[in-house]
């Protein structure tokens, strides 16, 4: 592929639709390649728009908005960050080839939508999930619990993502409330929610898996090593790599992604979370770009999420070798507060092997992500003490 030089009438331009964190370090490594970036998010000072090129905000489910802003930009790619988006905006665009949809429309559509990509995979593809069903008013929803999902389980707006909207359901009690939960909670209403029966599992993984192409323009799959992660209500708070577990396991949740993405298609990397239970393994979900649990490849991986998704997405060799043991943690706000300052970071930075990197929002929230902690290690529990240290190091502060 001929890349352009940025900032000329020649630039290859991305768009990115979401600008968070992940999209920041994935601005970084499109730059590395000359490309131009156009950041856009809901908010101004998202943090990639601090990096890009130039920066737009926008509410992106409004299809005319959206397709309005590409005309003005003419990206040569659109990638997708978020589930909040246009997508029937997105495939009009890639209909009349104006550009290309990272990994393509479909895939857009299909992992926005919990029940889109959860049908597919279940009923067309045949492979094990958590049993699920659909409902569409409070009366569906407590008909399919008490007609074979059970308690406990998961209620789940079908578009959402950092588990917002999300609970985990005990007692008929607690089913009313997760209901209003889900319905007022998710990026978009759907007018439907997902219930899931919960599966007895001994861990769960995130299974990066990169489809690229190789030296004769023939698309690959690559995976990189499994992924440990532990979850609060829906959202990450830990993650490690590697996840050790049996070459059965492994062999068949590789077999899965597999499946998965080839059906999904496109170029790219994919964030493909499994349930592992001794060899067993049933799918969960799958993320069109890099993972919020994939941020510990930063320091674990010779080429990170962020630099496989972009070198992927130029038609550029990828490699997704392990460089070593490590793991992240999350540093949290803690507090409601804008244009909040941090300590400790001398001090989280003072523990061996470690790294920070702090997002740069604008706002915090209590549970809201600021920044996350790095650390690598000889084996996972210490890289995981190193991590957890360093987080617990960096203070979220209002500025006075």
């Amino acid at each position: 592929m001929t890349i352009g030089t940025a900032l000329t009438g020649k630039a290859t331009r991305a768009l990115l639709l979401g600008s968070g964190e992940l999209g920041k370090e994935l601005a970084i490594s499109l730059q590395r390649y000359g490309v131009e970036v156009i950041a856009v998010d809901r908010y101004q000072n998202a943090p990639a728009h601090q990096v890009a090129h130039r920066s737009y905000v926008i509410d992106m489910t409004d299809s005319e908005a959206v397709k309005k802003l590409i005309a003005l930009e003419q990206p040569h790619f659109i990638i997708p960050e978020i589930e909040a988006i246009a997508t029937q905006a997105l495939a009009d665009i890639e209909a009349e080839g104006q550009c290309t949809v990272v990994p393509n429309a479909r895939a857009i559509q299909l992992t926005m939508n919990r029940e889109g990509i959860r049908t597919l995979v279940a009923e067309q593809l045949k492979i094990p999930t958590s049993r699920y069903a659909f409902a569409q008013s409070f009366d569906e929803l407590q008909a399919a619990v008490n007609n074979g999902i059970d308690y406990p389980c998961f209620i789940k707006p079908t578009m959402s993502s950092s588990g917002k909207g999300q609970s985990m359901v005990k007692s008929p009690d607690q089913l009313k409330q997760a209901w209003e939960y889900a319905k007022s909670s998710g990026r978009v209403d759907t007018g439907k929610v997902i219930v899931e029966a919960k599966i007895d599992f001994d861990f769960e993984i995130t299974l990066l898996t990169v489809r690229s192409l190789n030296e004769n323009g023939v698309v690959q799959t690559g995976f990189c090593a499994p992924i440990g992660h532990i979850q609060e209500n829906g959202d990450y708070r830990e993650s490690w790599q590697p996840q050790i577990m049996s070459a059965a396991s492994l062999k068949l949740s590789q077999d899965i992604a597999f499946k998965v993405t080839h059906e999904i298609g496109g170029l790219g990397l994919f964030g493909v979370e499994l349930f592992i239970k001794g060899d067993e393994v049933w799918f969960s979900e799958v993320s069109p770009r890099p993972h919020d649990t994939g941020m510990v490849t930063m320091v674990t991986q010779n080429q990170n999420e962020f630099e496989l998704h972009a070198r992927a997405i130029l038609g550029l060799p990828v490699n997704t070798s392990l460089k070593g043991v490590g793991a992240s943690a999350v540093i949290l706000g803690g507090i409601n507060a804008k244009g909040v300052v941090y300590d400790g970071l001398a001090q989280a930075l003072a523990v061996p092997d470690s790294e920070v990197r702090l997002f740069g929002k604008p706002e915090a929230f209590v549970n809201r992500r600021m920044g996350v902690a790095l650390a690598t290690a000889g084996s996972v529990d210490e890289a995981r003490r190193k991590a957890l240290q360093a987080a617990n190091l960096v203070i979220v502060k209002a500025a006075l």
